[in-house]
């Protein structure tokens, strides 16, 4: 049954990052807490990552934008090894509570980056990656973050998608192998990893007809209160295990 929920859950949030660039892991990290941990879940959204952002630069492919990927991931792939090994240290409900948390961070920053109209070059976009790969390899879910780094790059609609997404990928790929090194990806893992990874595969082709027809305020007050109840979920459970 849990199987079930998870790839309905999979699909939906494959079909809505599919267009907005970010979503998926705000949808099923609580899930996926709740069914196997904190400390399993994060792996097991790693290796689901990879597929789901594989797909997206597939439909984008052509307009990656090479230099862009360049200049961030070269600090937020190893900020991201060094994030996942100061997870592995962590207890099981604090990292839950973190999770939870940031992501109402992340509704006060993807606000503030509305508000205020980024511009970033090489160097900040370096810096970024460096600051955003940690916190990806410890809390997990930046995507609402790192599209307005990639925004404020210059980049917009299939150019920001595309490059966004390959950069996941690289960040993704980096976080999993670094799980396999503290032998944090056993093979049910790595297996429950592409079930989901393939049902968010599925959501991103099946489901985009549909989203798109979404305009952008609604996009931006779902993802916020995505947010809100992933975050109200994660600090709820958290708070209960650490109170018992």
């Amino acid at each position: 049954m849990i199987y079930i929920l998870i790839g309905l859950c999979g699909i939906a949030a494959g079909a809505i990052s599919g267009v907005v660039g970010t979503g998926s892991s705000i949808i099923l990290l609580p899930v996926l807490s709740l069914a196997f941990g904190p400390k399993a879940a994060i792996p097991i959204m790693a290796v689901a990552s990879i597929a789901g952002n594989a797909s997206r630069v597939l439909a984008w492919r052509r307009q990656i934008n090479v230099r862009a990927f360049a200049w961030y991931t070269v600090a937020a792939v190893p900020a991201a090894v060094l994030g996942v090994r100061t997870l592995w240290i962590m207890p099981p409900d604090v990292s839950n509570l973190c999770i939870g948390l940031f992501f109402f961070v992340l509704i006060v920053l993807r606000r503030a980056s509305r508000t205020r109209a980024m511009r970033l070059g090489p160097r900040q976009m370096a810096l970024a990656g460096g600051i955003v790969g940690y916190l990806t390899g410890v809390v997990y879910s930046t995507g609402p973050l790192t599209i307005p780094i990639f925004a404020g790059f210059g980049l917009a609609k299939g150019a920001l998608l595309a490059t966004e997404a390959a950069a996941s990928i690289a960040v993704y790929l980096a976080k999993a192998l670094a799980f396999g090194a503290v032998g944090g990806l056993p093979l049910s893992v790595l297996c429950n990893g592409l079930v989901v990874g393939a049902a968010l595969a599925l959501g991103t082709f099946a489901g985009k007809r549909f989203v798109l027809g979404m305009s952008e305020a609604t996009f931006r007050l779902l993802i916020d209160l995505m947010l809100a109840c992933a975050g109200l979920a994660m600090t709820g459970n958290a708070l209960f295990c650490l109170a018992r």
